[in-house]
This record gives C-alpha cells, structure tokens and sequence, in this order.
C-alpha cells in the first residue's frame, strides 16, 4: 500500500466552547483526486489550515507527507491555495509567479512560468495587472502559484470559484491531467457537487467537525438507490413512507430497500393511488451529502 499524502488521528480544534473539528480521524491515500466536502462549518477549511500548519489543533495529531505539520522537507513537497487568493495589485500574473518562485529560493524560469500560465488559462493575461482580475482569473493564477514548485500533493480549497461553465471544464481537466499526467495527488474542497462527482476518486463527507462517511466515490453512491413512483395523488405514497419520502418534481422518491417495494405498491393501490410508472434510480453524489449533512428539522413547540 502507497504511503498516505495525510493521516490525522483523534485531531480536535475547539474555539471556545465551538468544537471545529471533533477527534477527526482520516487518511488520504498517494495518487488521484481526493474531495474534501461538507456544509459551510463542517471544518473543512480548519483542517487545511491545521495539514498547513497556520494554526495549531487542540488534540491529536496530523501527518502530512509522511512527516509531522511543519516538518520542513514533508511542506516542501505540498502546494495550496486556500480561500480566494491574494496577491500585490500592481504586480502582473507573470511578475507574481516570479515573485512566487523567488519567495521558493527558486530561480526565475521564464519558460516554465510560461508553461504554467498556459496550463490554467492565462496566457492572453500574463502581462495584465491583477488588479483587474476577475475572481475565475485570480483562482486560475491561485492554481499555478501553488503548482510552481512542482509539489507531489497539492491541497485546493473551491478551485472553480467564480468561474463560468466553460472555466470549470477547463480547471477539471487540468486537475484530472495534474493526477493522471504529471502523477500529483489533488485535495480539493468544493461545493459544486455535480462536478466533485465527475473529477474526485474519493470523497470524504464532514459534518460539525466528524467524519460522517469516505470512500470511493462509486461505493458511496452504489446501494443507495430509489424507487421512484409517478402516481397520482402523491400524497397518498409520503403518507405511507414517512421521513423515507422526498417530492421528485410530480413524482415521488422512496428511499426503501427492494424487497420492501411490493408491500409498498400494494399498500398504494389499496389506498386508490393511480401509479403510472415505478422504477429504480441511481442515487448521485448531491443526494448522499445531503442525507448525511442535513440538521434535525426543528420541533414545533
């Protein structure tokens, strides 16, 4: 088995009385694109700043490259980009991934920082002052400035942000070729699940600081689909499924194993509901998160 790229074991991060992260444990294999996912405070950006080592964890431990956060050779063999990157206005693209290389104790290769400005879009750009970049362009610069040490693992936090459609499909391949190609291991954290679920190998699902599920992308999805009935009145079918039923436009969801199905379709047509089609449907990537993310409906009272 390759050497993971990052292990945390038992790691806690408390603000307060605010748990961010709650004895977290996971590891992320060499090789492919990993997705980090979870709701807007699961922890996913306190882990990226914990694995960088910008601050400090309450408990526990985290490898990153095989050594201890903040080991000098293990940081050096990582890239990152977290949050929206920022860089000096007055500099042009070109000028800050010298500045970038430069800050590495790199020499300045003109050639290879022309590569890489290529590489995610920005040849049309290079001589253009970022302060007039859009966000999709300063994401794109954000990519090449944490590509340009050539690192074996690099961490993206929302990579796609501020893109247009066109620009995602462009900053997947790139990502996808950065795995397959040149062999880098890609962490990254996103929202836009569809394309999580076209891009990652392997996901891991936070919520309020634990780890509620990781694995293959596939696996995760497999098993969990639904029978999805058109049947007029649909009230009659969630009346019978409970918390097990969800609206599917004019149709209706259930999330119940196959053999319970027969009893299911009986029951309706005792009840007078017309079904007009039932069939199985693959679960995708958004309805898994959302089954493992959603909060407790609050209580009337």
């Amino acid at each position: 088995m390759n050497e993971p790229v990052i292990e945390t074991r038992g790691l806690s991060k408390a603000y307060g009385a605010v748990k961010a992260l709650d004895d977290f444990s996971l590891t992320i294999p060499r090789g492919g694109v990993y997705g980090v996912l979870g709701p807007n405070g699961a922890g996913k950006s306190t882990l990226f700043r914990i694995l960088l080592g910008l601050i400090r964890p309450t408990a526990g431990e985290a490898k990153v490259m095989g050594g201890p956060v903040g080991d000098v050779h293990g940081m050096r063999r990582m890239g990152s980009m977290i949050e929206t990157p920022r860089f000096p206005p007055y500099m042009t693209a070109r000028q800050v991934l010298e500045w970038v290389s430069l800050g590495h104790g790199q020499g300045v290769d003109r050639t290879a920082i022309a590569a890489w400005l290529e590489r995610v879009g920005l040849t049309a750009a290079a001589d253009r002052k970022v302060r007039g970049f859009s966000v999709g362009m300063a994401q794109r610069l954000g990519v090449a400035a944490a590509l340009m040490t050539r690192p074996e693992l690099v961490i993206l936090d929302e990579p796609t942000s501020g893109m247009d459609p066109p620009g995602i499909q462009e900053m997947r391949a790139l990502i996808r070729s950065l795995a397959d190609d040149d062999g880098v291991t890609v962490v990254i954290a996103s929202h836009q699940l569809a394309e999580v679920q076209k891009l990652c190998d392997r996901v891991a699902i936070l919520n309020k600081g634990r780890l509620s599920a990781e694995g293959a992308v596939a696996d995760l999805v497999a098993g969990r689909e639904r029978l999805r009935l058109t049947l007029r009145p649909a009230d009659a079918a969630l009346g019978l499924l409970g918390i097990k039923g969800t609206r599917d436009g004019d149709a209706v969801l259930a999330a119940i194993e196959r053999s319970e199905a027969p009893a299911l379709i009986r029951a309706l047509a005792e009840k007078g509901a017309e079904i007009e089609e039932a069939r199985w449907v693959g679960a995708d990537l958004e309805s898994v998160f959302n089954q493992l993310t959603v909060e407790d409906a609050p209580h009337a009272g």
